[in-house]
C-alpha cells in the first residue's frame, strides 16, 4: 500500500539529471546561473533544454541572446555551484568573484566555463512556457570535452541534496 502524497512532494523523488552551470550573455555581461532542471530534448539533431524561472537575472538575458551554454562541473566544484546557485548575477560578476575564466567557443558569442570538463554551446531554437519555469531548448552547436571528464563525478541536485551518480547497475 502507498501513502498519497502531494503531486509537488511528488516529484521530488524523481531521479535527476546533472547539475550544470548555464552560462548565458556575453563579455563582461556574461552570467552563470546554477540549474537541475536540464534534459535532452533530441539526439538528431541534438538538443537539449533547461528550465529557469522568468524571476531570473539569466532568464532576460537567454531572451536578448538567444544563445546559451552548458557546463557540466564535477564534483571538486561543488561550492562554486552553490555559489552561483545563491547569488544574483545582476550585480555580482559571478566568473570574477568565484574564481572562474570565460571559455570562448568556437560557435556562440556566450562563454563556457573553463574549470567544467564539458561544455556544450546550443543555439535557442525555442522557449516553452510551464508553470514557473520556462524551458529554454536549444541545439548543441560545438562541444568542448577536456580529457579528464568522469560521468561518474558529475554534479546531482535530487530533492535539496547533492549527489554523484550511483553505481553502474550492468
Amino acid at each position: 500500500m502507498k501513502d498519497e502524497i502531494s503531486p509537488r512532494d511528488g516529484i521530488k523523488f524523481l531521479p535527476h539529471f546533472p547539475t550544470v552551470l548555464v552560462g548565458t550573455g556575453t563579455g563582461n555581461k556574461s552570467n552563470l546561473i546554477t540549474v537541475a532542471m536540464v534534459h535532452v530534448f533530441s539526439i538528431d539533431p541534438p538538443m537539449i533544454g533547461i528550465g529557469i524561472s522568468p524571476k531570473r537575472h539569466s532568464f532576460k538575458l537567454l531572451e536578448e541572446h538567444g544563445e546559451f551554454t552548458v557546463n557540466i562541473p564535477d564534483k571538486e566544484m561543488l561550492e562554486e555551484v552553490k555559489d552561483c546557485g545563491s547569488t544574483s548575477g545582476e550585480d555580482t560578476d559571478k566568473f570574477k568573484d568565484f574564481d572562474l575564466t570565460r571559455e570562448q567557443g568556437g560557435n556562440t558569442v556566450v562563454p563556457g566555463v573553463r574549470e567544467c570538463p564539458l561544455i556544450l554551446e546550443c543555439e535557442q531554437e525555442k522557449r516553452i512556457e510551464t508553470g514557473d519555469h520556462h524551458w529554454f531548448v536549444g541545439e548543441v552547436v560545438n562541444a568542448m570535452k577536456s580529457k579528464e571528464f568522469k560521468r561518474s563525478e558529475a554534479i546531482l541536485y535530487w530533492s535539496g541534496e547533492f549527489r554523484t551518480p550511483g553505481k553502474l547497475l550492468e
